[in-house]
């Protein structure tokens, strides 16, 4: 069962207030409810807005975007490659982080990585060729990671700069990453 972000609020409300009122029990320090329910209902609205920019695609909903995104076919790898590579790197997710040993981070549906694509204001000697910043990967609106994705493989690498392509996707059958999506 899922709420509406206006019946969330309210519940968060009551949740809020029987606990002011168990913490009011045991403090002698009484609380400011007006106060208190103000700063909840802000951040139950950060969460809101954050949650509405995250976005995880179902497989056939990520072949028909990257497909209408000029992806098939691009610098010789078959849409089923770029599906499998989403799937393995970020689930289909868009807000998919990982930090890595070396101090880089990989973001968004292709793990696009800070250390030589993206700028996240943290990786030492990151060289940002993309030119973007690593957060604008972060969003549902796939148009900058996939201008990225699309530099990445014009390098020597290829799509084989991604791990979990050449582990998962190399010399692999990936009809059924598309079967079905009418791509």
């Amino acid at each position: 069962m899922s709420l509406s972000s206006g019946a969330f609020i309210r519940k968060a409300e009551v949740d809020l207030f029987t606990l002011l009122e168990t913490q009011a029990f045991f403090s002698s320090k009484p609380l400011d409810l007006a106060v208190c329910l103000f700063r909840m209902r802000a951040v139950v609205v950060l969460l809101l807005v954050a949650l509405a920019s995250a976005k995880v695609y179902d497989r056939c909903e990520l072949a028909r975007a990257l497909k209408a995104s000029g992806m098939d076919g691009y610098a010789g790898n078959s849409l089923p490659n770029w599906v499998c590579l989403s799937k393995w790197e970020s689930s289909y997710n868009t807000q998919a982080t990982n930090r890595n040993t070396d101090g880089s981070t990989d973001y968004g549906i292709f793990q696009i990585n800070s250390r030589y694509w993206c700028d996240d204001g943290r990786t030492p000697g990151a060289k940002n060729v993309c030119g973007i910043r690593c957060n604008e990967l972060l969003t549902d609106d796939l148009t900058v990671a996939i201008r990225c994705a699309k530099r990445v493989v014009l390098d020597p690498n290829g799509i084989g700069a991604w791990v979990a392509w050449r582990l998962h996707c190399q010399n692999q059958d990936l009809s059924s990453y598309v079967a079905g999506c009418g791509v």
